[in-house]
């Protein structure tokens, strides 16, 4: 099953890529037609894209991998190094692209086949929003964070291209020369924004975040279930590793009951809570609760 799985999201990794060569090419076109340095921003950010892409697919494969000696919990947690890269080169084009538009806004220049221009472009932008649909989906579907951010940034990218082909309709529409590198300036801003969201998730991820409010809210629920039964329960701690979230807790049962017994309990909770996230991997840890020394390690340190 995580092999079939993992196959898909690689199949999705490779739409993303051919989308991005297809928006890439039909951008170029569009600024050489026009000499648009706004089409042009739009081009650059799609030549992210692409990179983008070629890392979600490798990270994607190095986080198919199984548990091994080094990596007891797995390789999920490279999808954060893929969103992370992609992140930083959203930084790196915008700072391409303001470079750009600082030069045209100085020095303003006509542009030229705006008709043919805009056709190309909107085509590509077509192709973008058909792209992203798609691996947004299947982002959630599957709780890739590769995916997800790989279809969030695609989003960025339509925007920004709509943008683009308004603000060259009206330069053509009004004579404001000024108004293409101003848009692309603008661009440049709002994909600095993305590309700071993208680095931030990702820096959440490698740092241990814990689950969602709504996921943590679900275990809750589990456990207070449990807790009417005489049943307790400290030092729950969750975290994310990609797709996979990870649940520990210590349950604390009567001291009088037998091992088995307790036991029995602890997988009965690990199962529910297993039912509420299926992407959960449970650990739990049983102790007596009438005794002292139960209470002593429910911080991280004891």
């Amino acid at each position: 099953m995580a092999s079939s799985v993992a196959g898909d999201l690689r199949r999705y990794a490779w739409l993303s890529i051919l989308a991005a060569v297809a928006t890439i090419v039909l951008k170029a076109v569009a600024w050489k037609i026009t000499g648009s340095v706004g089409l042009l921003s739009d081009a650059l950010e799609s030549l992210v894209n692409l990179a983008g892409a070629v890392m979600a697919l490798a990270m994607l494969s190095v986080a198919a991998l199984p548990e091994d000696q080094n990596h007891a919990y797995g390789h999920g947690k490279a999808e954060y190094f893929s969103s992370a890269f992609e992140g930083f080169l959203i930084l790196v084009a915008a700072v391409g692209i303001g470079f750009a538009a600082a030069g045209r806004l100085m020095s303003p220049r006509p542009i030229e086949a705006v008709g043919t221009g805009l056709v190309v472009s909107v085509v590509a932008t077509v192709i973008n929003v058909l792209a992203a649909r798609t691996l947004l989906a299947a982002g959630r579907r599957f709780r890739s964070i590769t995916l997800e951010a790989d279809a969030h940034h695609l989003l960025t990218d339509v925007w920004t291209s709509v943008g683009v082909i308004v603000a060259v309709g009206l330069v053509v529409w009004t004579g404001w020369l000024w108004l293409d590198p101003a848009i692309a300036l603008l661009v440049a801003a709002n994909i600095v924004w993305t590309g700071w969201r993208l680095l931030r998730q990702s820096a959440a991820g490698l740092m241990d975040v814990s689950l969602p409010d709504e996921e943590l809210a679900r275990i809750k629920h589990v456990l207070d279930g449990y807790e009417v039964l005489g049943i307790a329960f400290h030092a729950l701690r969750t975290r994310l590793a990609g797709a996979r979230a990870f649940v520990t807790l210590h349950v604390l049962v009567p001291g009088h009951w037998t091992i088995q017994e307790g036991h029995n309990w602890a997988e009965r909770i690990e199962r529910d809570i297993r039912e509420a996230l299926p992407h959960a991997h449970v650990t739990t840890h049983l102790e007596p609760k009438d005794d002292p020394v139960s209470f002593e390690d429910a911080g991280l340190d004891r």
